[in-house]
């Protein structure tokens, strides 16, 4: 695909969306920015719900990508996540097709399958023992259904519309990792850009599902599907395990909250502040 030039980053007030704002341009995008809230710095953002279709559809009017971070992070009521996620991002793709944009790059979720056993023994895992990209649904919280279900859509859209889709199960991104689970399944920004960038720009995706994260020696997951994009992750997080290992301990098999690939969302999921 030819690299697009013009992309819409929705959520780009939020933690990953702010990161994705500093980083993606210097890839040669123009992003067009989108949130529910101001963004901060940045006079020309849109700010819109994702329930206003037609401000999403004048959203995406003329743009040659989306990557779609918007949404609740966290886990909410059914009814919060409802509309947020599974009605937002429906309204997102409907604009989508209505005005011919022919990719998106959707932020799924590890926890679309949370409840998946996490490997055992020490890292790294032969390729046998990491997590299959094929892996069931297993999702941990309703926010992680709902990453499920926009999963779901976007091979509805590439099935009856033609409409390609990445959709990056994201570990978690952030500067570095702050748990022992995190040195799994950390992306760092610099390979969170990286991989957006190599989703945007790959050939014939049609709907392709990735695990987002670097390239940790504790890795989970196969990262195959990214890496046949053109994905190169350059960070790994074991120069941060030392610490966290003193400070937090080793995973416990016979702690519910390290038992499965979500963690303690599994278990006590952190709930939406809003």
């Amino acid at each position: 695909m030819p690299a697009p030039r013009t992309v819409l980053l929705t959520g780009a007030a939020g933690g990953l969306g702010t990161l994705m704002r500093g980083l993606l341009p210097d890839y040669g995008y123009e992003l067009r920015l989108l949130d529910l809230l101001p963004v901060e710095g940045e006079p020309d953002a849109l700010t819109a719900d994702l329930a206003d279709k037609a401000a999403l559809r004048e959203a995406v009017r003329g743009v040659d990508a989306i990557v779609h971070l918007a949404g609740i992070s966290l886990e909410a009521s059914f009814d919060k996540i409802l509309k947020a996620n599974i009605e937002g991002t429906y309204n997102l793709y409907e604009a989508a097709r209505e005005e011919g944009v022919r990719r998106i790059v959707f932020a799924s979720s590890n926890h679309a399958v949370g409840f998946t056993p996490r490997p055992r023994g020490e890292a790294p895992f032969d390729d046998g023992a990491l997590i299959p990209i094929d892996t069931p649904h297993r999702p941990d919280t309703f926010y992680g259904l709902s990453k499920s279900f926009g999963e779901d859509l976007a091979q509805f859209y590439w099935d009856k519309y033609g409409l390609e889709t990445v959709s990056v199960r994201i570990g978690s991104c952030f500067a570095e990792p702050t748990s022992v689970r995190m040195l799994s399944v950390w992306m760092s920004p610099e390979d969170g850009a990286r991989l957006f960038h190599a989703a945007l720009t790959a050939e014939d995706v049609r709907h392709t599902v990735v695990y987002g994260s670097s390239a940790n020696t504790r890795l989970w997951w196969d990262l195959s599907t990214a890496r046949a994009l053109g994905y190169e992750p350059r960070d790994d997080s074991e120069p941060y395990a030392e610490k966290l290992i003193a400070e937090q301990g080793e995973l416990d098999p016979a702690n519910p909250d390290h038992a499965h690939l979500g963690g303690h969302f599994t278990t006590h999921p952190p709930i939406w502040p809003y």
